[in-house]
């Protein structure tokens, strides 16, 4: 046996996607840290051991702008390109590949931590060390440092070194959730196990092991719907162990899972019910995928009513969109659904205060083991939100470095930093405007080329009839006023259109909360024709509104799948897809679903002109669509050159460029098979273009010529020796298919 002892700025324990972001997020800015996992890969639920697909704000597709930015971003698109057939085992190696291209991380695989050596008296607590163990390799490591991070999804290093933690579901009354039951319960989200099937072209039996479940005599055939051609993670409801020890009792949780699977197979082949002669079981999971087990007390908790009313925090780190998705305990004995959702009517905030530690002074946690409730947690627990949550994490502990204090110390005198420095490194965050001193940009004059003509989709788009059966509702930016809008309407008789315009309440959502202004306009009986609908609607700040077109028989819009930046549009109608999950349908978001017309826009065209394309937008903004898109779009490459600039009055001296550019975040991406997007790039993402900045004496210097991009966000290092800049300037030659260059941040980092 060999044993060793190192020392690192961080220690991460836990290799899922909220450890490695967290790893990768203080790796970049300078911090050596140690990333352990106790498995041979990274991702945790998300790896090739268990299958989950990697779900986030995105919600399969219930919210709107929503896919998350940053590191995990960066890994979707990554995928994306590499594995746009949902192979987990290529998806294991994307994440080790962005683990292993940090030269700052070092990767212990196979390294179990049993040992937390602490130090301190009750609620307040310092960790000194972890010890690891290398299965295989019969080593043993002392790892110190003066600060630790636990994703480790189960809270274990919290737990070892004397943190408090929450188990189950707290009294409704604790914190005032309605969901909650009236008293508290030590029960749980249970586990789960996955399996795949495979058509092999020719017959295959199928022979009973003794350990398959006879499910007919379970409540599974009548309570869940089993289909032959699923596998993966749609069978998410194969769940159980909410009633036990979730960590205690994985063993027992694993044989049940995988007897459940036997039983379903035996069924899906030999009942008689299914077509599946040419089926064959190609993988169980033997590695549960846990949900739930220990969170952290933070010095905030989060709770139901911060997602449902979408707090807001002066320390809102990452975001979430996720529904609150509670799971009965019986699993998938139960008789009664197998998920129950409530969701917010937009993203909600995480703040750092659920990020850290209220007892061990030096303790990080991200992932599962948030500080927050049992209600919340059931929005917050999903992987890519977990991921968000890590780098968060991770900046907030190299920043703590930088100023020799503890993660608590960061809240009371640094947050506003970390937020500005989140956003530098392009982090998921909502509502947090670039107001970086170091951003050079901000004391610039802005130009471009061009901006994009109106708010609608280009005149010459082929377009397809949509009769009026519903509501439709048009989400459009309004800056600085909405002075009506014209559609493109059809009608069998002269009729009436009812036409409104509504806001959307907080500055993140897209739903028509309040009217604002209606008109009833006339529509003559007749083929395609434009018609003129003078709503009007003064925001005292740019917003987003909703334009709602009320169903009326015998009339017909027309859509385009030019979907214009900025623009979505709604469909007024109940979208209950799945017979397992019961979801509340209080809420604005799940009355206007975009599904049944995502990707497309209704045929308008605005009356106004617009700044909310302007190339002003491309500075000192949110660098997310919030209260509009935040990023300048381009006159149509076709037309001419696009090129976006920026001026001092005094020369500067500039260190970096940096490009953040539209990768459009509507766009549901996904690791595994849940759909497939046919896009191996993001069609809105600049694909060639050239950085240049110029000196005092007037002449243009290259920086950067980039060809096929992929890649959301883009660092360009300026040489030192070209001296102080007067101007700097992007010109973009391609695109990866959108017709217009899309640009969401043009920073200049001194």
């Amino acid at each position: 046996m060999r044993t060793h002892t190192a020392d690192f700025d961080l220690v991460v324990v836990g290799g899922g996607l909220a450890g490695v972001s967290a790893a990768i997020a203080a790796a970049r800015l300078g911090r050596r840290v140690a990333l352990i996992n106790n498995r041979p890969v990274l991702g945790g639920n998300s790896s090739s051991e268990v299958r989950v697909w990697v779900c986030g704000a995105t919600a399969h597709g219930n919210q709107r702008w929503a896919r998350e930015n940053g590191i995990i971003g960066e890994l979707y698109l990554e995928n994306q390109y590499r594995n746009p057939d949902g192979n987990p085992v290529h998806w294991d190696d994307v994440v080790l590949d962005a683990v292993r291209a940090e030269s700052n991380i070092t990767l212990l695989l196979n390294t179990d931590v049993r040992d937390v050596v602490a130090t301190g008296p009750e609620g307040a607590r310092h960790i000194v060390s972890v010890t690891g163990w290398t299965m295989g390799a019969e080593t043993e490591t002392v790892l110190r440092a003066p600060l630790f991070l636990d994703g480790t999804g189960d809270g274990l290093i919290g737990h070892l070194a004397g943190a408090r933690a929450r188990l189950g579901k707290e009294a409704r009354d604790e914190f005032d959730e309605d969901w909650a039951p009236d008293e508290a319960e030590r029960t749980f989200l249970g586990s789960t196990l996955l399996f795949y099937t495979k058509d092999v072209g020719h017959p295959v039996r199928f022979v009973a092991p003794d350990s398959a479940k006879a499910i007919r005599d379970t409540p599974i055939p009548s309570s869940r719907i089993i289909r032959s051609g699923d596998s993966g993670a749609h069978y998410w409801w194969i769940e159980w162990g909410g009633e036990l020890d979730i960590v205690h009792d994985n063993e027992r949780i694993r044989d049940e899972l995988r007897s459940v699977i036997l039983g379903i197979w035996d069924h899906i082949k030999n009942s008689g019910e299914f077509d599946a002669e040419t089926l064959d079981l190609e993988w169980i999971g033997n590695v549960p995928g846990k949900r739930e087990y220990r969170r952290l007390v933070g010095d905030y908790t989060l709770h139901q009513r911060d997602i449902i009313e979408q707090t807001r925090f002066d320390d809102g780190v990452a975001f979430g969109g996720w529904s609150i998705d509670l799971h009965p305990t019986e699993g998938m004995y139960s008789t009664g659904a197998g998920a129950v959702q409530r969701f917010s009517n937009g993203v909600f905030e995480i703040p750092y205060r659920s990020l850290y530690s209220a007892d061990v002074d030096n303790l990080l946690m991200a992932g599962r083991d948030v500080s927050a409730t049992h209600i919340a947690f059931g929005a917050a627990r999903v992987m890519a939100t977990c991921a968000a949550m890590g780098e968060a994490a991770g900046t907030a502990a190299a920043l703590a470095l930088t100023y020799g204090t503890s993660p608590r110390g960061v809240y009371e005198s640094h947050r506003a930093e970390l937020r500005q420095l989140l956003l530098r490194q392009d982090a998921p965050l909502i509502g947090v405007a670039d107001a970086d001193p170091a951003d050079l940009a901000l004391t610039a004059r802005v130009s471009a080329s061009g901006v994009r003509d109106g708010l609608g989709p280009h005149p010459s788009a082929p377009s397809a009839p949509h009769p009026l059966a519903h509501d439709i509702g048009i989400v459009v930016p309004v800056h600085p006023h909405l002075d009506g809008i014209e559609l493109l309407v059809a009608s069998e008789t002269d009729t009436e259109l009812e036409v409104e315009v509504h806001s959307t309440g907080l500055a993140q959502n897209v739903v028509p909360e309040r009217l604002e202004h209606r008109v009833t306009v006339p529509v003559s009986a007749g083929d395609a024709r434009w018609v003129s609908a003078p709503v009007r609607w003064q925001p005292e700040i740019p917003a987003n509104a909703v334009i709602v077109v009320r169903a009326r028989p015998g009339v017909t819009l027309f859509t385009t799948d030019d979907l214009p930046p900025g623009i979505l549009t709604l469909v007024h109608t109940s979208d209950a897809e799945d017979q397992n999950v019961h979801v509340s349908l209080d809420e604005l978001l799940v009355q206007w679903p975009t599904k049944p017309l995502r990707g497309r826009s209704i045929v308008f065209r605005s009356t106004a002109p617009s700044e909310a394309l302007a190339p002003e937008r491309a500075v000192g903004g949110y660098q997310r669509p919030f209260g509009g898109p935040n990023a300048w779009a381009s006159r149509p490459l076709a037309e001419e050159p696009a090129w976006l600039r920026l001026d001092w009055d005094e020369p500067v001296r500039a260190r970096e460029i940096v490009l953040v550019l539209d990768d459009d975040p509507d766009v549901e991406l996904n690791t595994l098979h849940h759909h497939r997007d046919p896009h191996l790039v993001m069609p809105s993402l600049v694909r060639d273009y050239r950085v240049e900045v110029q000196t005092a004496d007037g002449a243009w210097h290259t920086v950067a010529e980039v060809v096929d991009n992929r890649r959301r966000r883009r660092a360009h290092p300026i040489v030192p020796e070209l001296g102080a800049v007067t101007a700097a300037r992007v010109a973009i030659t391609a695109t990866n298919g959108s017709p217009e260059a899309r640009v969401v941040a043009f920073r200049v980092q001194e």
